[in-house]
């Protein structure tokens, strides 16, 4: 019986999100609702499944010709450890791999050496009454860590007295600064003011990854553990030198199959410890499960990001309990499709949606001041481009609802300029 590639076919959905991510994530990410989901067939009739979130996941956005091109008519074993196939694809090709030998995919991948792993519930930064209502539903799911963002236009360290003082001595908060502590200089108050609170147990990516001599201080200087990402652009620093100069505790590692395993053997060897960061729906989730239970330092809880929507397009449930998932024991991934959710979500293909329309974003800063925004892109300009005060007390950001005036739309309209600033808010 052949096992040859017969055809790939592509679905897009848009799934919706839960209101707390919801309202947040429109400020930065609205284009985390868009899927495609991968189907593919072999001459046998085996169908393995994939997907990609498009605006965001490894590798080629959506299932390319020249993909295609490449695959069909080869067995999935050849092909399935191109990275450069993107997320979708190469998931389904393992997963169609592994039902041919009527396996679950993690004994294709190597020894296991867990069958429950360690992972995370996620949110975007989040003011703290949000923060707080998703840390109590993670724990009624099972979960026992939380990652979140540290970002200067939150009271970073006030919201996270309020978050931790609801917090049962167990439960864990990892927060991932991508870089927006800037440098030592500035830095290094911060996170040591942060350092107070037990339940929060991780500084990720304080600081930019080019900055290894920063990093080697933080970690002198701090006693919450570092992480950083794994190298994804020219000039960041790459995983050997961070582990040879002790830059960092442990690491993140995404991407696809090929280089998180050589990653997590650089890991294996030195001892460090990492997150594996696949992010997208159950599929991805499961992925990221056989992926945790072969590679031995995934000690750190994963971060897959599926909690965020209202509904799946996976009817499987992959349970959490004592911060555990178990890992899918079925053939191949384990899961299968929601088609009814499929069929109600599908969508055409769409652009990214940013910036958001109809978004008009205020700081509120302590000295009484506002500074008003249409989209995210633009204060993190100013933020790097040292424009506006850093982490200081009593900042907070709020959306400003149209009200139908012509006085918002005209603050709308100046702002799609840039930063308007305020000493006597209007709104």
């Amino acid at each position: 019986m052949s096992h040859t590639i017969q055809r790939i076919e592509t679905t897009w959905v848009e799934l919706p999100l839960r209101p707390v991510p919801a309202r947040n994530m429109v400020r930065e990410i609205p284009h985390w609702t868009l899927f495609e989901i991968v189907e593919v067939t072999l001459a046998s009739g085996v169908v393995g499944v994939g997907e990609t979130m498009v605006y965001y996941t490894w590798g080629a956005s959506t299932v390319t010709d020249e993909a295609r091109q490449r695959v069909i008519g080869r067995h999935p074993a050849e092909v399935m450890w191109d990275d450069t196939l993107g997320a979708g694809l190469q998931i389904a090709l393992f997963d169609a791999a592994a039902k041919i030998l009527d396996v679950p995919l993690h004994q294709m991948l190597g020894k296991q050496h867990r069958d429950r792993c360690h992972i995370s519930w996620w949110d975007i930064d989040l003011p703290a009454d949000d923060w707080i209502a998703e840390c109590q539903l993670a724990q009624q799911h099972g979960y026992t860590s939380f990652k979140t963002k540290g970002r200067p236009w939150f009271d970073l360290v006030e919201n996270t007295r309020k978050l931790c003082a609801t917090l049962p001595p167990h439960f864990e908060v990892d927060m991932d600064f991508n870089g927006f502590g800037i440098d030592t200089a500035h830095c290094t108050r911060l996170l040591k003011e942060l350092e107070q609170f037990p339940n929060v147990v991780m500084f990720e990516s304080p600081i930019p990854h080019s900055d290894a001599a920063g990093y080697k201080f933080l970690r002198q200087h701090t006693h919450v553990p570092l992480s950083m990402h794994t190298a994804q652009h020219f000039g960041e620093t790459p995983i050997e030198v961070a582990i040879r100069e002790e830059l960092v505790d442990g690491f993140v590692l995404t991407g696809g199959a090929t280089k998180i395993q050589r990653e997590a053997l650089v890991c294996q060897v030195h001892n460090r410890a990492f997150f594996l960061q696949i992010v997208g729906t159950k599929i991805a989730a499961a992925f990221a499960l056989h992926l945790g239970a072969v590679l031995e330092n995934a000690r750190w809880p994963s971060v897959n990001c599926h909690q965020l929507y209202e509904r799946d397009c996976v009817a499987t449930p992959l349970p959490v309990l004592n911060g555990l998932a178990p890992v899918p024991r079925g053939p191949g991934l384990g899961i299968e499709l929601d088609r009814e959710a499929i069929e109600r979500f599908r969508c055409e293909p769409k652009a990214k949606p940013f910036p958001y329309p109809e978004l008009l974003l205020a700081i509120r800063w302590p000295s009484g001041s506002t500074t008003y925004y249409n989209h995210c892109f633009q204060y993190w300009a100013d933020w790097h481009a040292g424009r506006l005060p850093f982490f200081p007390r009593g900042v907070n950001l709020e959306r400003i609802p149209n009200d139908g005036s012509a006085a918002w739309r005209d603050l709308f309209q100046r702002a799609q300029q840039g930063a308007v600033h305020s000493a006597e808010a209007p709104f």
